[in-house]
């Protein structure tokens, strides 16, 4: 399915902080006392995203050591391209990842991070015997990944079935459709199953994903219909395609065939409640796979026309729970899985990296970085600037309910102790609109353009952008959306397109934020913002006068990585609990809103119009 072809060598960045490096070299050598110092205790995180992934390690006092980032290739199919599937019809909208470029990517952040620390006198490889001369070592590594992406593999073979669906992909529309029909005897329509899961019936979410794939990969098909293969079927999101290739054995090169690649073997199996919180299968009360919720996605599909009856002749309608969906665990837990080592090239012949580090923390994305802004208590949130947007705010030890679009969903669990949950509103296209303009539409070489430009004109002059571009998602959840520029007049310059671009983001945001606020009944007082675009001045500027409370910056953008970090820590006591959490979080920026109320509520009608004018656009299947 994945052959070795050629590929955009994308280049690993290290970063390297020299004064914490320093630190911990010269404490870990020699002590003040004089006496042998105990283990300097390091943790890492692999973050893993929709256009890059990174690797950071992180000190037990909260100081960042390095991080590394690799991009790899977005999949965009064109028509016509798709020739190992049933489906026909147009490719537009369709989002892929190969993911062994996922893979690569990761491994390789991993393997450069621990040969640059080695060429500055830290060696932290398989070498160093776990605790080094530096008397250093890595204590635990956590996941996070972008959420709902969906990967599909054999367990046996190795292969494949097909490439991941990324979380953002719209090919799910029609087929979201399709379930809300097929469930019309339950009533809700879109909103059927939100009692049980938090949340709507949308492409969005990995269980649409799961659908496509069996109505469509014939080879799926067939294995889910043989009595002998059905039992290797894997689905699983990013978090759980890593886990199982960091802890499982390299296949022999005898195995492959025409330089395929395969998945490795032996690996562990699981993924945490964040994560599992994503599928449209988790029940949010029971937190393990439903039955019932399954069927109800996957049950109409056409796969099991195909078959002459499975598992042991019962007849099954409906993927194997037990070994087609991966083990929920706890979001922080020591026991999840230990990784196998990941060799380093330029270091001695069979030298790994992370070789028996334990895997500490499996989580979402955005629950991560709930984590990492320290919102452990009920009414308090953040909103992190990525690919999309995504504003969460913790509502405790019970689920809250949405009545106005927000996803109910599982925020992280510590292992031994309930499930935290949270309210959150997910937008499809943030800083993947900026992509857009330097990238399609070519307006600018970089984002770091946009502040200044949007600086350099007043105002938008009325002008409007809505980047529906695979439909809205919180709150309006419209598949029939599409993007829009409306109230253009001969005067609005390049200027005004990216400034508008900008503020569609705090505008979206503001919807969330309204929605949280009234479905929550707490009025919240400020912001905690992360991501790339809080670099931003302007956009941070008029996000808080757009909203009309501060908006605060914390000092480490990267709190995604960081929230993984810390819930791997805590699953091996490198920190006692999450009050040592909290004392390492500090803002570096805060932003106040100076905006008049007329000009704010004129600007905001204003993008009201321009939501209504990109409804109704396409005819959903």
């Amino acid at each position: 399915m994945t052959p070795v072809g050629p590929k955009v060598v994308h280049e690993c960045r290290v970063f390297v902080n020299q004064s914490t490096l320093h630190s911990l070299l010269t404490e870990s050598s020699h002590p003040n006392d004089g006496t042998k110092s105990p283990p300097f205790s390091l943790v890492g995180a692999i973050d893993q995203g929709t256009s890059s992934s990174r690797f950071m390690l992180v000190t037990s006092g909260g100081r960042m050591l390095s991080t590394a980032q690799v991009e790899f290739d977005q999949i965009f199919p064109m028509d016509g391209a798709c020739d190992n599937i049933i489906m026909s019809g147009s490719c537009v909208g369709w989002h892929e990842h190969d993911p062994f470029d996922v893979w690569d990517s990761v491994s390789t952040c991993i393997a450069r991070t621990i040969e640059e620390l080695h060429g500055m006198g830290l060696d932290l490889s398989s070498s160093g015997g776990g605790e080094d001369s530096n008397n250093v070592r890595i204590e635990a590594v956590g996941i996070t990944n972008q959420r709902e992406t969906t990967v599909c593999w054999n367990d046996r073979t190795g292969r494949l079935y097909y490439n991941a669906i990324v979380w953002d992909d719209a090919r799910t529309a029609s087929v979201a459709e399709t379930i809300i029909s097929e469930n019309s005897n339950t009533s809700g329509g879109k909103d059927a199953l939100r009692e049980r899961t938090g949340l709507p019936i949308a492409s969005y979410f990995s269980g649409t994903k799961v659908r496509w794939l069996i109505d469509n990969v014939p080879q799926l098909r067939s294995d889910l219909n043989s009595k002998t293969e059905r039992q290797h079927v894997r689905f699983g999101t990013i978090d759980t395609w890593l886990l199982y290739m960091l802890s499982g054995y390299a296949r022999s090169v005898l195995e492959m065939e025409s330089n395929e690649r395969l998945a490795h073997e032996g690996g562990v199996y699981k993924t945490d409640v964040s994560n599992a919180s994503r599928w449209l299968f988790m029940n949010l009360k029971t937190l393990d796979w439903d039955e019932g919720l399954v069927s109800a996605i996957c049950g109409g599909s056409v796969c099991w026309e195909d078959g002459e009856g499975v598992n042991d002749g019962d007849g099954a309608t409906t993927i194997p729970i037990a070994t087609a969906l991966p083990k929920i665990v706890p979001s922080s837990d020591g026991t999840i899985g230990t990784i196998r080592g990941i060799p380093c090239p330029n270091l001695a012949k069979n030298v790994l990296a992370l070789e028996n580090v334990v895997i500490g923390a499996i989580l979402g994305d955005q629950q991560a970085a709930l984590f990492g802004q320290s919102c452990f208590l009920p009414g308090e949130a953040k909103c992190t600037y990525g690919t999309g947007l995504f504003l969460m705010m913790n509502t405790g030890m019970e689920p809250m309910s949405s009545t106005r679009g927000l996803l109910t969903t599982v925020a992280y669990q510590i292992a031994g102790k309930g499930a935290v949950y949270a309210l959150e509103g997910s937008v499809a296209f943030s800083g993947s609109t900026i992509g857009w303009l330097r990238d399609r539409l070519e307006l600018i070489k970089s984002a770091s353009e946009t502040e200044s430009l949007a600086l350099s004109v007043h105002s938008n002059e009325g002008m409007y952008l809505v980047p529906a571009f695979s439909g809205l998602f919180a709150p309006h959840w419209r598949p029939d959306a599409r993007g829009c520029m409306v109230g253009l007049t001969a005067s609005h310059t390049k200027a005004h397109i990216v400034r508008a671009a900008l503020e569609s983001s705090a505008y979206q945001a503001r919807e969330v934020f309204d929605a949280m606020v009234l479905d929550s009944d707490v009025h919240l007082k400020e912001m905690k913002v992360d991501g790339g675009a809080t670099a931003n001045k302007f956009l941070m500027q008029f996000q808080s006068d757009i909203l009309s409370v501060p908006v605060i910056r914390p000092e480490f953008l990267e709190t995604t990585g960081m929230g993984a970090a810390f819930a791997a820590g805590l699953a091996v006591n490198v920190w006692g609990g999450l009050d040592d959490i909290s004392m390492m979080w500090h803002a570096d920026k805060v932003w106040k809103p100076t905006m008049v109320g007329a000009e704010r509520e004129k600007l905001w009608n204003g993008w009201n119009k321009a939501v209504q004018k990109s409804l109704n656009w396409i005819d959903v299947d």
